[in-house]
């Protein structure tokens, strides 16, 4: 198969390999560096105490989360315009399936910002106990994960579709698409067990569902921006001055 690359799909890699790396580093920093400190493991009380004492650290968690989702946005419409002269149907069901884990993602700070609000000293929280208040924010914190793994499987299916488009196009090495075919698809079956199994983590350590599949992101984001996209195939001028290696008589229709 030969798949040509114009100028817009070039452009459109280079802002996807930005859009990708940055969004790995805003993760990393807004859940690593500014959020688990916050967060003691089953104690509700000092977790409460933790974001009354650091909100402009909590808050500005939840702005790299958010920014996160506005580079998903940028990224999905990026490799949109990638994949589009690969398969149209596949591209939009990558980019619909992507969309869906950036609505799903940005409900976590919808809900952090719910537990900020329960820890607050508004007048008609008052008709609550303390320490309720701070069992339903750690509640609400919590729920932000569970929006997480629920949209994992859509991240995982846009990421398998991304994969194979990849190792059917030629853009990037095939060895590298194929090994996000399994990486991608090894984290739609994680997430789906993990939601009919929540002990499921217990055999399987949660970071292995989708570590697999986020290495192979960040590599193809660095690979994007430093090297680019190519044509799958370089044809050769032959003898009579054609850019074509085969005889038109004897090429095979190509559907996809």
């Amino acid at each position: 198969m030969t798949t040509s690359v114009d100028n817009s799909q070039r452009i459109a890699a280079k802002v996807a390999g930005i859009a990708g790396i940055l969004g790995f580093i805003l993760v990393v920093f807004g859940n690593y560096v500014l959020l688990d400190p916050l967060i003691v493991p089953r104690n509700a009380v000092e977790t409460a105490h933790n974001i009354l004492a650091q909100q402009t650290q909590f808050r500005l968690a939840l702005a790299c989360f958010i920014t996160y989702g506005i580079g998903g946005i940028v990224l999905l419409t990026a490799l949109y315009v990638i994949f589009a002269p690969v398969n149209r149907g596949l591209a939009l069901a990558g980019a619909l399936f992507r969309l869906v884990f950036v609505m799903l993602w940005l409900v976590a700070p919808l809900n952090s910002l719910g537990a900020l609000r329960l820890l607050g000293n508004s007048t008609y929280l008052q008709a609550f106990e303390s320490e309720r208040l701070q069992a339903l924010a750690r509640a609400q914190i919590a729920a932000s994960f569970d929006d997480y793994y629920v949209g994992l499987p859509f991240f995982g299916l846009a990421a398998t579709v991304c994969a194979w488009l990849w190792l059917k196009s030629g853009y990037i090495p095939k060895p590298l698409a194929a090994f996000g075919v399994i990486a991608s698809a090894w984290c739609v079956i994680c997430a789906f067990v993990f939601l009919i199994f929540p002990n499921f983590n217990r055999v399987v350590n949660d970071y292995w569902f989708d570590s697999p599949m986020a290495i192979f992101e960040l590599v193809v984001s660095f690979w994007l921006l430093f090297k680019g996209i190519g044509a799958s195939t370089r044809s050769k001028p032959n003898r009579f001055g054609s850019r074509s290696s085969t005889p038109a008589s004897l090429r095979l229709p190509v559907f996809l």
